[in-house]
């Protein structure tokens, strides 16, 4: 769990590309509970003017900086990828940040519960943060068709980002809960309805235990 431990349960949500997770976390979320989103966060640390940003800016100099300042994802990520040790120079000015904010965050959660949600949430290592998981599960043919219909991304690089995360059969083995999200929105929510009175539950024993 958390470095410095929380009195609240949190949840850690995941899942591969086009999987559901938002329409997951938006279900949570219109039942009160605060979501944290581990993408979201990651945008935040690189933001303009943000210590990360700096120091990106000035290991890399004009390159890397958009004329509205913002970084150039495209330039850094070939960067990276090109050279593994600037790949590690870069988790280690993002990683720690990323951490520290979403333990920050999690703990000014007000709901029973928290849900962090991280589509890498066992590759990087958050799991750590949570007290248990929850995975949103569909075949690869449907991750690919919904990821192609919502995302300007081809069939090709869908299956290159989905071969880049863990497989969705090892993802299911890790986690301690797993919802289908082959079917209809309201089949997802029956589902989700019923792992939600399960947390909240789990957080009230949680509660009573500190």
């Amino acid at each position: 769990m958390l470095s410095t431990d929380s009195h609240r349960l949190i949840i850690g949500l995941t899942g591969g590309i086009g999987s559901g997770k938002t329409a997951a976390s938006d279900y949570f979320a219109d039942q009160g509970i605060t979501i944290v989103d581990a993408d979201i966060v990651a945008r935040e640390v690189v933001e303009p003017g943000e210590p990360a940003w700096l120091a990106i800016k000035a290991r890399y100099g004009a390159d890397v900086i958009q004329e509205d300042q913002s970084l150039n994802r495209a330039w850094l990520r070939q960067k990276v990828f090109a050279e593994p040790d600037e790949r590690k120079w870069l988790e280690g000015q993002t990683h720690p940040r990323i951490r520290d904010r979403l333990i920050q965050q999690l703990r000014d959660a007000t709901s029973p519960y928290a849900i962090l949600v991280s589509p890498l949430l066992f590759e990087s290592g958050q799991s750590a943060l949570v007290k248990r998981t929850l995975a949103i599960d569909v075949p690869v043919d449907t991750q690919v068709k919904r990821a192609c219909s919502r995302d300007t991304n081809n069939e090709e690089q869908i299956r290159r980002i989905i071969a880049a995360q863990i497989s969705r059969e090892d993802r299911c083995s890790r986690a301690d809960d797993v919802a289908d999200n082959s079917g209809t929105l309201a089949q997802l929510h029956a589902q989700l309805e019923k792992l939600h009175h399960t947390y909240l539950t789990m957080a009230t024993s949680t509660a009573r235990k500190q």
